[in-house]
């Protein structure tokens, strides 16, 4: 028993790492998105509201009997309404001191006299107060999980008219406390219906698992239930691709957590190397990290520097001098992205294999570099499309078989970086053109953006500090406590300041 309770003790440490893996992105909503957010809900629940069905009130009061039928909504207002976060996992939905108008129709008999028409009612000091509870489905979808609601009408009013307007005016106690009780009771249900419906199935537009093109998929899984506090609400994807080829493949995050403290936009995404490095690591599972140029796709230049070169010694040794040339480009290893307050760089190691391909016969291979290429990454959001657009900065070759070929190599240094900026570049960045969907609801997109480069504070590494740009202006900002050291490469950070409103 207490071996097993020593076993257990070892064991609670990774079972709680694992329960708590680091989100590859993460989302922030403030107190300041939640206006946009209100305005959606206030149209489902107007929409519910005003398609509210009340049963037909009918009773008598001695020789009097009276029905009323065909209860209809005709106005809302609905000015005093505040949503707000609640901790842990609420949201509250408070409308106070709304207004309901009515028209249903009457029927009065008394005695021998037989009355029909219309009545218009209003109600007034209409309170509603409801508690959204938001957690995460079994397929990692945020969910409002349950709903709590109480609905209260202060007041009711009916006019009357017509030659029996007195005999209403005497039933009105009747009735208007008849219909002030059966629409209490009918605001709640339709609220419910709003919010596990038609809320829940707005969040079904947010994408969990899609596929982002013929190669790759991205999983943006909830990853546990929803943070709230009482200023914002936070929600922790998975943020990762995969290739299509091995959909179920995991790919471990060792990345740090991004870490988001800002609240004065709107919506705040987060993300962490993780993100990035999942994404090119799937493109090379997937084997498409692979450029060819051959014959006439080899820019003129370049066949030429390479025949009148280095390279020329060995084209005499081959037979067919004159055969077309072929250019291999393949990246050996998954390219790794680093990201520092100074900016967002892509690491490459690939192979660069030169042919000679003569018709009709083998190929022959004249050398095989090693490249080394360091890549700036410019990201940014187009409506809710995370794109990347890379630039090559840094190019190294040297030879896999001899130093000397090393040293022969080093005349070819610019003109193969040439062709990389003018041929293979346009290639990539063609590829990442259409970019990643941000898991963002049908209808709601980023307008505008902020691009910041964080460093985690933490225990062990290097002083830091951030770099905050905004239309053009950047600042160099130290951290919070000028003594603290951080890890390198932690966060990327893309801040929202206007969502264009939802999609009606």
């Amino acid at each position: 028993m207490a071996a097993g309770g020593c076993l257990l003790l070892l064991l609670l440490p990774s079972l709680l790492t694992a329960s708590h893996s680091p989100p590859g992105c993460k989302i922030r909503i403030t107190s300041k998105g939640l206006d946009l957010v209100k305005q959606e809900g206030l149209r489902f629940v107007e929409q519910e509201l005003q398609n509210i069905t009340v049963s037909d009130l009918h009773g008598n009061e001695g020789q009097f009997q009276y029905n009323i039928s065909q209860v209809k909504v005709t106005d809302l207002q609905l000015a005093f309404s505040d949503l707000s976060f609640q901790p842990q996992q609420h949201l509250v939905f408070n409308i106070n001191n709304a207004s309901i108008s009515l028209r249903f129709r009457r029927q009065l008999l008394y005695w021998f006299f037989y009355d029909i028409g219309s009545i218009n009612a209003s109600a007034d000091g209409v309170h509603i107060y409801t508690v959204l509870q938001l957690a995460k489905d079994e397929a990692g979808r945020l969910k409002i999980s349950n709903m709590t609601c109480n609905a209260s009408i202060a007041r009711m009013h009916a006019g009357f008219s017509g030659t029996l307007r007195k005999v209403y005016e005497f039933l009105s106690t009747f009735i208007v406390t008849g219909m002030r009780f059966l629409l209490s009771q009918q605001i709640c249900p339709s609220l419910e219906h709003a919010s596990l419906v038609l809320l829940n199935s707005l969040l079904d537009t947010v994408p969990v698992r899609n596929y982002v093109d013929e190669h790759i998929g991205i999983d943006y899984s909830l990853l546990r239930d929803p943070s709230i506090t009482t200023d914002t609400l936070e929600l922790d994807f998975k943020g990762m691709f995969f290739p299509r080829v091995r959909e179920d493949q995991e790919l471990e995050n060792h990345a740090v957590e991004p870490v988001i403290k800002e609240t004065e936009r709107m919506v705040y995404v987060a993300f962490s190397e993780y993100f990035f490095d999942s994404a090119m690591h799937s493109y090379f599972q997937a084997g498409v990290l692979t450029i060819e140029l051959q014959g006439e796709k080899v820019p003129k230049d370049l066949e030429v520097l390479l025949r009148a070169t280095f390279f020329g010694t060995i084209f005499m040794l081959s037979p067919s001098v004159d055969a077309p040339l072929r250019l291999v480009l393949q990246v050996s290893a998954p390219p790794r992205c680093t990201i520092k307050p100074s900016g967002t760089s892509v690491s490459v190691s690939a192979f660069l294999n030169i042919s000679l391909v003569p018709p009709d016969r083998p190929p022959v291979q004249l050398s095989s570099m090693a490249m080394e290429t360091k890549l700036s990454a410019k990201v940014f959001l187009q409506g809710k499309a995370l794109r990347v657009q890379l630039d090559l900065r840094r190019f190294r070759i040297y030879s896999k078989q001899s130093a000397l070929e090393s040293l022969a190599l080093f005349s070819l240094q610019a003109p193969l970086k040439t062709l990389l900026q003018l041929t293979i570049m346009p290639i990539i960045n063609e590829r990442t053109k259409k970019g990643v969907q941000i898991p963002l609801p049908e209808g709601m997109d980023f307008t505008r953006e902020v691009v910041t480069n964080h460093a985690v504070c933490g225990a062990i590494g290097t002083a830091c500090a951030s770099m905050s740009c905004w239309e053009g202006h950047c600042h160099l900002q130290p951290c919070t406590d000028p003594s603290s050291l951080c890890r390198d490469s932690s966060q990327w950070e893309l801040i929202s300041t206007s969502p264009r409103g939802c999609g009606r």
